[in-house]
């Protein structure tokens, strides 16, 4: 009988290891396959990208490897010794090769609806899991994917299976000296593969972002690489001594007359310059996914737009109001309470001790409070933020209209705003209301009912891709925005409300994306997920007028109320941006920029953005958004734009659970 110096076991393992890691190689190459880099992002080696993913997905192998070795240390537990040894390896495999196949289908998903690669914020829709299922179910070929993954799983265990009785056949020993020096190798082995390197610190997420390039580093990473990273950011909480520290840096931001380190007021009483007008009406309609650049304001080829456009200039407009961070969730926490949510995985409004916060709404004393939605506020919690700081708030959802429900988001958003408008055409009071639209979102329904009068675009793929659109359901549903919102305004003028209301349109976040044939390179980089379209409308009451300077969607109800002139209460982030003290003070033009999944902080001033790792973890950038010039070198110019980000980001995690309501 033949001696051996690697044990059987080992020997499994290792090739098995080898299979797996051949297989994730081949998925990154699929995933390069499936989505190209957008030329914005282009000029990087595959090659490296290959390695750095080889490296994540070898600790990957390594942890399933010593997961499955150790217990085969036990006698008993043999693999090749033991029938329950078999059985549990094989356990263990059929196990890793169906979460494996899970992940790489939902990263898959994950990375064509929205840009990015798995990461634990998905686990916010576990939180309501019944809708976020149906929506998948809706949206994506579910039978298919689980048959593909039971497929998958077949083959790979059969593979492995294969492997096993290849090498149990062969009748060879294995000396104890060379078994235990097999051993101790292979295990030094898996050691170095999870660490990653040689060298004091292990390879960290962050490692794939020194290829320079945003799309590079998503392909090198894995979704267990991405997944399990994010993972540890799901808490959130503030460092009063940072708050302390950024507070003079706010305090001039904001304007606040009054400043006092030690309670760190944020505190400004507004008092309107004039009495004596009406009271107005108030409808802020926050839009699903409304990205600028998709948008016909942008000057996109594709005129998605063309009603709203003539909207925005018949009113008074922003083309450069940023959302802080991306999600639904966010933007409505951001526009109800004036703060940004920079909550790290789970949204603010799923935190107990967040739900209780300060809303520049309960300052319109003497108006009916009305939110309407088309769907059910029970997503992400949405109902306890309003219910539980809203007074007198009147909620309306899907079960409460007449219109049927045409998806996994309700009625049709044409229905919702035909419906609101109804709702308010019999008020007697002043009211405030808020609309939140859904349509366009995934799954992209068009409404039967709507299609003849709604003609769908046949737009050719090259054209739809060139100007920032995966689908043509995409687009058709970004035009459909566009009619729903014609048909709202086309009733809402034949109401006795319209010439004493103000309307304001808000996006809740934009759609990550390649803007290159709109906007400069910044937007494409960062920028297009949180640029969205903002638009005061009051053709009585407001003078048509175009402003090209940064603002916030934290700024919306502060500017709202000082249209109305109603005296109001600030105590966040947010400001009248049509105030003096903004119009005539460029030094405080700015607009936070948040992103959670990447872990960095940025803000948009002036002509340039600015970005950082939370903490200083990662390195910081600089871009021009007028040109693709280069930003200056400037250390000053960088320290300035530096610490407003930070004060922004410490005061508004301290404010998430200091802003409580009066």
């Amino acid at each position: 009988m033949k001696k051996l110096i690697i044990s059987k076991a080992i020997q499994w393992l290792a090739l098995t290891a080898v299979f797996l890691i051949i297989l994730m190689s081949l998925s990154r190459l699929v995933f390069f396959r499936v989505f190209p880099p957008p030329t914005s992002h282009a000029g990087f080696s595959l090659s490296d990208v290959l390695l750095m993913g080889f490296r994540f997905d070898a600790r990957v192998v390594a942890v399933t490897c010593l997961i499955i070795w150790l217990p085969g240390l036990i006698p008993s537990l043999h693999p090749f010794t033991s029938r329950a040894g078999k059985r549990l390896a094989m356990t263990l495999w059929v196990l890793f090769l169906l979460v494996a196949g899970i992940f790489y289908a939902v990263d898959f998903a994950n990375f064509a609806y929205l840009n990015e690669r798995l990461n634990a914020g998905l686990l916010n829709y576990m939180a309501d899991a019944q809708t976020s299922a149906q929506m998948v179910w809706e949206t994506y070929p579910v039978v298919k994917i689980i048959i593909g993954l039971l497929v998958l799983c077949f083959s790979g265990t059969a593979f492995i299976n294969w492997l096993y009785r290849s090498i149990a056949i062969k009748e060879r020993i294995v000396p104890k000296p060379a078994r235990i020096t097999s051993g101790v190798a292979f295990f030094l082995i898996l050691t170095l593969m999870i660490f990653g390197r040689l060298g004091q610190y292990p390879l960290r997420w962050s490692d794939a972002f020194i290829l320079g390039n945003d799309y590079a580093s998503n392909v090198a990473l894995n979704p267990f690489q991405s997944f399990f990273s994010s993972l540890k950011f799901r808490n959130s909480t503030y460092d009063i001594s940072k708050v302390k520290k950024a507070y003079p840096v706010m305090t001039e931001y904001l304007g606040i007359s009054h400043p006092d380190t030690t309670t760190l007021n944020f505190t400004r009483s507004v008092a309107p310059d004039s009495t004596g007008r009406e009271a107005l009406n108030v409808i802020v309609v926050i839009c699903e996914s409304f990205s600028m650049y998709k948008s016909s304001m942008s000057g996109n080829p594709l005129n998605t737009t063309p009603y709203f456009a003539e909207l925005c200039r018949e009113g008074v407009f922003f083309d450069r109001c940023f959302t802080p961070s991306y999600g639904t969730a966010r933007g409505v926490w951001t526009t109800v309470t004036g703060t940004p949510d920079v909550a790290l995985t789970k949204t603010s409004s799923r935190n107990p001790n967040a739900v209780n916060q300060h809303t520049i709404i309960n300052d319109f004393k003497a108006h009916e409070k009305f939110y309407f939605i088309g769907g059910s506020l029970s997503w992400a919690n949405i109902r306890g933020i309003l219910t539980n700081n809203i007074q007198g708030l009147q909620l309306y959802e899907q079960d409460d209209y007449e219109a049927v429900k045409v998806d996994v988001w309700g009625i049709s958003d044409k229905n919702l705003l035909l419906s609101a408008n109804k709702i308010l055409s019999r008020q007697k009071k002043p009211f405030v209301a808020v609309i939140q639209t859904a349509d366009n979102h995934r799954p992209y329904t068009i409404p039967e009912e709507d299609k003849a009068e709604f003609k769908l675009a046949h737009t050719p793929m090259d054209s739809l891709k060139r100007y920032g659109f995966e689908s043509i359901d995409e687009l058709n549903a970004f035009r459909y925005t566009d009619y729903c919102f014609r048909k709202f305004m086309e009733a809402a003028r034949r109401e006795p409300y319209f010439n004493n209301t103000v309307f304001v349109f808000v996006g809740d976040h934009g759609i990550g994306g390649d803007a290159q044939q709109l906007y400069p390179a910044a937007w494409s980089q960062e920028l297009s997920s949180q640029h969205v379209p903002l638009l005061f409308y009051a053709p009585a009451l407001l003078r048509p007028q175009a402003y090209h300077f940064n603002v916030s969607q934290s700024d919306v109800l502060s500017t709202v109320a000082g249209i109305c002139k109603i005296p109001y209460t600030n105590t966040t982030l947010g400001r009248d941006i049509l105030s003096p003290f903004i119009q005539q003070n460029p030094e405080v033009q700015a607009a936070f920029i948040y992103n959670p999944d990447k872990r960095r902080i940025g803000v948009v001033k002036g002509n340039y953005f600015y970005s950082c790792g939370i903490d200083g973890k990662l390195s910081e950038q600089m871009y021009s958004t007028i040109d693709n010039r280069a930003a200056p070198g400037n250390d000053s110019l960088r320290r300035a734009y530096s610490q407003l980000t930070e004060a922004w980001y410490e005061t508004a995690r301290y404010l998430l659970l200091n802003n409580k309501g009066k």
